[in-house]
């Protein structure tokens, strides 16, 4: 019972956070108004795609909770977490691409040493991260791009 109150809690707190993050966070007029790369995406992928992300962030961050609570894997997903709640308000709420990347840059080096300190943990959480890894990256290379053509 214990292992699924986890999982549970860890899926409704991050997901939800998510959630909030982004509803309250919406690209507005101003974001329409900047000049963007050709490969950023349509405004409808961002929602499946971060919800499957949380989905899997929060299962690798119960499964690091349950083998080794106390580890330096567990401080860097909880850094990681905090990372990713920062980035919506400092691009969208402060309108601030510059701090943004900043953000993401920062959350993209503490998502690897994640891994790498999770794998030796429980190798199935690091694997979870690779598709987080991926949709971060291509992230950075957005909001970059994003910064500097405006």
């Amino acid at each position: 019972m214990r292992i699924i109150l986890t999982y549970g809690l860890f899926i409704f707190v991050v997901v939800g956070a998510g959630l909030l993050s982004g509803l309250t966070n919406m690209p507005g007029e101003w974001y329409q108004t900047l000049e963007k790369p050709f490969f950023n995406p349509p405004p409808w992928i961002f929602g499946p795609v971060w919800t499957l992300l949380y989905v899997l962030i929060a299962i690798a961050g119960a499964r690091i909770w349950l083998k080794a609570p106390r580890s330096a894997a567990m401080q860097l997903w909880f850094a990681q977490i905090a990372l990713n709640m920062l980035w919506s308000p400092s691009f969208f709420g402060l309108e601030n691409p510059g701090l943004a990347l900043v953000v993401i840059v920062m959350l993209l080096a503490t998502i690897v040493v994640f891994m790498r300190k999770a794998e030796p943990i429980d190798r199935p959480s690091m694997l979870l991260f690779i598709p987080y890894l991926a949709w971060v990256s291509f992230a950075t290379l957005l909001n970059a791009s994003i910064f500097l053509l405006n």
